[in-house]
């Protein structure tokens, strides 16, 4: 009896992984996207359940020619409409997966990345799954310093609001039709814009340690300054669009018993220079606000109408 039962087990169907698309946009990033691409060709996800798409966003130098050179292992798609909100879009437009994973073209990911990065999804109350970002080395200590701008475990959970960066995210398809894809009138903050608004229909985020990927950092002290600047100038667009759920994320924190601090990442530089980075970082973000604060003019209200 033993003997038929172990039979019976080892004759059941296996469960076939869930079908997974990952897309990435470039432009004009041909040695980037081939590292990229090559460390996606890696990985141990099974072949047949997973679809590789890069966007080519209008790309003007060597990059449609070595997109070329994937043809047949990778799917090309190409987006006139600049930005990464309009590419990202594009990609999932085409996308056959249940699951959607993104990553960036300076991006290299880990060989289990798609593994881990799309388990957690099981879970239907998440919406969005974000993983560790490291500096691809060799770089300057200002790279290495890009791990603390990019703390993705502290963006998920111990700020308020909470968001993800889409150099390392997965989402489910239906997550995504749900809440119409990104905004395409976003140049940046795109991806904290789409965070708050899987927020608003009731999912959570969630970060996995174990999905990992190496991010191109910026590499010098001017690099570094104008992604602060950047990142100041554009985020009070975030205010605009969700100023209200932001104010009721911020009330129910307060409200709530105080959580276990989430420590900050500890840049792997001498701490002087990991003081003098974050001042200019921080400086050019103040920066940045205070041009927006001149300049900018408002944005209407978030569209309702699905970009995907």
């Amino acid at each position: 009896m033993a003997w038929y039962l172990l039979n019976l087990s080892l004759c059941a169907p296996a469960i076939s992984p869930t079908p997974v698309s990952v897309i990435v946009p470039v432009r004009n990033r041909p040695q980037d996207i081939a590292r990229c691409l090559d460390s996606l060709l890696a990985s141990d996800y099974p072949t047949s359940r997973l679809e590789l798409i890069c966007v080519d966003n209008a790309s003007t130098d060597a990059t449609p020619a070595v997109l070329r050179g994937y043809n047949g292992r990778v799917r090309i798609v190409t987006e006139p409409t600049l930005g990464p909100a309009a590419a990202r879009n594009a990609g999932v437009r085409e996308a056959s997966g249940d699951l959607i994973a993104f990553t960036d073209s300076d991006c290299v990911v880990d060989r289990e990345w798609v593994r881990r990065i799309v388990a957690p999804l099981s879970d239907e109350s998440i919406g969005i799954v974000g993983g560790r970002i490291l500096a691809q080395e060799p770089c300057s200590s200002v790279g290495l310093f890009g791990e603390m701008i990019h703390d993705h475990r502290r963006a998920i959970l111990g700020f308020t609001p909470p968001y993800a960066i889409t150099m390392n995210i997965a989402m489910r398809r239906d997550v995504l039709r749900t809440v119409g894809g990104f905004d395409e009138r976003l140049l940046r903050v795109e991806d904290v814009d789409l965070t708050l608004r899987v927020l608003r229909q009731g999912f959570r985020l969630e970060y996995c340690d174990q999905a990992v990927i190496y991010h191109r950092n910026r590499d010098t002290v001017r690099s570094l300054m104008r992604e602060g600047f950047l990142h100041g100038y554009y985020a009070p667009r975030i205010d605009e669009l969700h100023g209200d759920f932001v104010g009721e994320l911020v009330r129910r924190a307060r409200a709530a018993p105080p959580a276990e601090p989430i420590p900050a990442v500890v840049p792997r530089i001498a701490p002087w220079k990991a003081r003098l980075f974050a001042k200019l970082f921080y400086t050019s973000r103040a920066a940045g606000k205070a041009a927006n604060r001149r300049w900018a003019r408002q944005l209407p209200q978030p569209c309702t109408t699905s970009g995907i």
